[in-house]
């Protein structure tokens, strides 16, 4: 199962013994099966049908449906490794603790048990299975606000254990409380787990020294409804949601200072600094982590593009690009260390072996691509000089410096290498004033881009999403039977279905494929759900990528005897709910994979 080592853990750690990363990934799994909890795959990093975030982010993510109170096909207690995508920092990727893309260990109780059992898992897992010195556990809880009173029942729980009174610190919502993106809907108090790394120096709280203490876990109760106008009310099912870093955690069972050091980096920066002139820790860390990131994201058919979560594919890629040649890598170097990617975590992970061909061959591409873009860049640096120094100036405007940045992808590094050569300086201070309202700028759409809701759930999201099952199965029969889904996007207003074509859809063929979707409309379909193992459901006939990502038990919705598929996204009761389909648009979104953009109309 993807994202799942098989097999049990030999003997419990000792305090000091080191663990590699699978070691980790499989005690942690084993534990919580050992408790009743039933393993899930890790969903792809693209969101299906979620249009709020770019990535997969958490693992509460394809979970919100049953965090929500939908029953889950295996249970109320889950256990899994989602792969997760994170782009808030991508700048600040290269110092000791940001990563884009890293795997988020996760225990969930939906309904079932609550914040004893939560903490008594918590604390047995880390000291008794990874052998952390319990003395040098840091826990902090709610500390209460908003009318919402301070969660002294966990710090109740966290005494029962063993974990002293001193060593436990309250904070108000900033820190400790999850809320849904939006503040509305299921949310409430968590408890965050540290461990102390001066454990022999005077204890100080948390906030007055972060560096020192190493967040590794984090319990989330969900127990609260948050209204409209704010206010808070228990909620129903009250459910556990947990996530552990894995590369954190990696790095401190390893005793290195980061996660760079640990063997989940090790092996690719080993083909880094192989395959490079010179040395240069930034620039290595930057590579080892966009090119891993950006290698998971093709593999999960997020293809470079200009817009949404592909421009973030391309802005990773560059930005990997840009520092191997700032430590004078070898041509296909690059390459080299996406192979190792591929290669490390293809045990894990299927898809990256089954795909590694349109991994490198897009990687290939972009870079290509990049290099023109670059010379692009460095004409314009020279028109920026020329002009700079027939005005009598001797130093790059900021402005002209960020253009450099931003357009052409030219890190300020470059800039001044390049103006140096020509006795020349940049403004550095105006640089980094564009460079911050840049990131204020992207930070406001990020945010924006969450305002719809996570997992939004509407009567016309689920006829849309219908319809996404009618578009697949026409498109096999106009196009033929290799046509497979490579993602989608779901607002109120339309559809956005991405698939494999090599070529552009003609307009003969997408009147045929209106006009099957029509008909199957038009034929009053009733759409039903049975629970069954992805191997029944394949010999069934179902649609399906059946490459290991699914579960044991999962949904398979059957549009009358028209088209049957693996999914669990809304849907309605029958076809003819949805109206009359019609195709708005026909594109390129990369190599052999094409989009059409749709609506349903009364």
């Amino acid at each position: 199962m993807a994202g799942v080592i098989g097999g049990r853990m030999g003997s419990k750690k000792r305090a000091g013994d080191k663990m590699t990363s699978n070691e980790i990934r499989e005690a942690y799994i084993n534990f919580f099966v050992e408790r009743g909890h039933k393993r899930i795959a890790s969903a792809s990093l693209a969101p299906e049908n979620d249009p709020s975030v770019l990535f997969v982010c958490a693992g509460m993510q394809p979970l919100v449906p049953y965090l929500m109170g939908e029953p889950h096909p295996l249970g109320k207690r889950l256990v899994d490794c989602q792969k997760s995508l994170r782009t808030d920092d991508i700048d600040e990727v290269g110092d000791d603790i940001h990563l884009t893309f890293f795997e988020m260990l996760g225990n969930w109780s939906l309904g079932d048990y609550w914040k004893k059992e939560a903490v008594a898992y918590s604390y047995e897992f880390l000291t008794a299975v990874l052998g952390l010195d319990p003395k040098r556990l840091v826990v902090t809880c709610f500390a209460g606000e908003g009318g919402i009173p301070r969660d002294d029942e966990t710090k109740e729980e966290w005494l029962s254990v063993g974990i002293p009174e001193e060593r436990i610190f309250f904070l108000g919502k900033k820190h400790n409380w999850w809320g849904l993106p939006g503040n509305v809907g299921p949310c409430g108090p968590d408890t965050e787990m540290f461990y102390d790394m001066k454990p022999d120096e005077p204890l100080v709280h948390p906030e007055e020294d972060p560096e020192r203490y190493w967040e590794i876990w984090n319990d989330v109760f969900m127990q609260y409804d948050m209204r409209e106008d704010g206010t808070c009310e228990p909620l129903g099912n009250r459910n556990i949601d947990t996530g552990l870093g894995l590369e954190r955690v990696s790095a401190l069972m390893q005793g290195v200072p980061h996660v760079y050091e640990s063997d989940l980096f090790a092996p690719i920066m080993g083909v880094i600094r192989a395959n490079s002139s010179m040395r240069g820790e930034f620039a290595e860390r930057v590579i080892a982590d966009h090119y891993r990131a950006a290698t998971f994201a093709i593999a999960d058919g997020i293809s470079p593009g200009n817009t949404g979560a592909p421009y973030v594919v391309r802005r990773l890629i560059r930005r990997g690009i840009r520092y191997a040649a700032s430590i004078g890598m070898a041509e296909g170097g690059l390459i080299k260390v996406a192979e190792k990617v591929i290669d490390g975590y293809s045990h894990l992970y299927p898809e990256l072996i089954e795909n590694a061909e349109a991994i490198v061959g897009t990687l290939r591409d972009e870079e290509a691509r990049f290099s023109r873009t670059l010379r692009r860049g460095e004409k314009e640096f020279a028109s920026v000089a020329a002009a700079c120094a027939e005005s009598g100036g001797a130093t790059i405007p900021g402005d002209a410096a960020f253009r450099l940045y931003d357009t052409y992808g030219f890190p300020i590094e470059l800039t001044r290498e390049l103006a140096a050569e020509q006795g020349m300086g940049v403004d550095e201070a105006g640089f980094a004033e564009s460079y911050k309202s840049h990131q204020e700028l992207s930070r406001r759409s990020a945010e924006g881009q969450f305002t719809s809701g996570l997992a939004e759930k509407t009567d016309a999201t689920a006829r849309l999403h219908t319809a996404t099952h009618l578009l697949q199965r026409a498109l096999r029969k106009v196009l033929g039977e290799g046509v497979s889904q490579k993602g989608s996007n779901i607002t109120a207003e339309r559809l956005r279905f991405d698939f494999s074509h090599p070529s552009k859809v003609g307009p003969e063929e997408l009147r045929a494929v209106e006009g099957i979707v029509n008909g199957a409309i038009g034929m009053a379909y009733d759409v039903t759900m049975e629970l069954m193992s992805p191997e029944d459901a394949k010999a069934g006939g179902a649609i399906g990528l059946f490459d290991g990502k699914y579960d044991d038990i999962v949904k398979v919705y059957a549009v009358g005897d028209f088209t049957k598929e693996i999914c669990a996204g809304p849907h309605v009761a029958n076809t003819s709910e949805l109206g009359r389909f019609r195709i708005v648009k026909e594109e390129a979104v990369a190599a052999g994979i094409r989009r059409i953009k749709a609506v349903l109309e009364a």
